[in-house]
């Protein structure tokens, strides 16, 4: 790359919102890092800025060229604290993703751990439960339930992971307790719903027995956002079929109670998710060994549940 002087200085200069002070950071003159830039625009063809005599401002052009350079800046700078690895501090920006309820209840605070073991590491957390942003917002780490179809991803078991029917206790104390899955045809659902549709074909088994049920979408809330549907629940408007670990801290607080707790139901483990590259960032492979001890710690709080 003979124009990775000329890529600092753009990213700088979009940094600071001034090509002049740009150059003074990297030791160019005014007339330096103006020529400078000139000729990386000519390389690409493309105009960057738009100049005005008191500020720069990007094109859209220059916005989509940034995000790229960043990236490309921040891998260079990995590759050279890998080398230095036992010497130099983990540092740089983290993306991490995961789903709305499990994120924001439990990831967020491991999350808050885990930068206050690594202070130099920057944390910016997606809360989705979608995979389809992974791509476009340069995630570094996803945590999921189950190993989605994407081959491209690469998924590291992290925790076994029930998935179970719920319910508020002031839901059950009024509609009463079913003893099979046979008897759920007169009680109100929560759905969760997503971009390939609506999860309403559940399915139990116990003892060798197998029982499905499709939901009647008619008579059920439906939301794309599984933090929702866990507050739906808690207020009594029916039952959710939601993963231990977004429920965990409620069953323990008594805001929901297994429903049918015997019977068993698909289980989605909690994985890992990421790029399938041969190099890893220090900083992902120290958040990915951090979550992996620290997620066997929180699974002998929820043991009595995942059992």
């Amino acid at each position: 790359m003979d124009n990775l002087g000329d890529i600092r200085l753009f990213v700088e200069a979009a940094s600071l919102g001034s090509l002049s002070a740009a150059g003074r950071k990297l030791g160019l003159s005014p007339a330096a890092a103006s020529a400078r830039l000139v000729k990386l625009e000519g390389a690409l063809r493309t105009q960057l800025f738009e100049r005005t005599t008191r500020k720069l401002r990007l094109t859209d052009e220059g916005k989509m060229y940034l995000s790229h350079c960043q990236h490309a800046l921040q891998t260079l700078e990995d590759a050279h604290s890998a080398l230095q690895a036992g010497r130099a501090t983990i540092s740089g920006k983290l993306r991490v993703s995961a789903t709305s309820d499990f994120g924001r209840h439990v990831v967020r605070h491991w999350l808050d751990e885990f930068n206050e073991l690594h202070p130099n590491v920057t944390i910016a957390l997606v809360l989705s439960d979608s995979l389809s942003h992974l791509l476009q917002d340069e995630i570094d780490l996803a945590i999921r339930f189950g190993i989605p179809a994407d081959s491209s991803l690469v998924a590291r078991p992290l925790a076994s992971n029930r998935r179970a029917l719920c319910a508020s206790p002031s839901y059950i104390e009024a509609r009463g307790i079913p003893a099979q899955p046979d008897e759920l045809d007169e009680y109100d659902f929560i759905l969760l719903s997503s971009a390939s549709g609506v999860a309403n074909d559940w399915r139990f088994t116990r003892a060798g027995r197998t029982v499905s049920l499709t939901v009647p979408t008619a008579r059920a809330r439906e939301t794309n956002d599984g933090a929702l549907a866990r507050e739906w629940a808690i207020e009594g408007r029916g039952l959710v079929m939601k993963s231990i670990w977004d429920v965990g801290a409620d069953l323990r607080a008594d805001r929901l109670r297994l429903v049918l707790p015997e019977w068993r139901c698909p289980e989605a483990p909690v994985n890992a998710l990421f790029q399938r590259s041969r190099y890893m960032a220090p900083r992902v492979r120290a958040l990915l060994d951090f979550l992996s001890t620290r997620i066997e710690d929180a699974a002998r709080e929820l043991e009595p549940f995942l059992r």
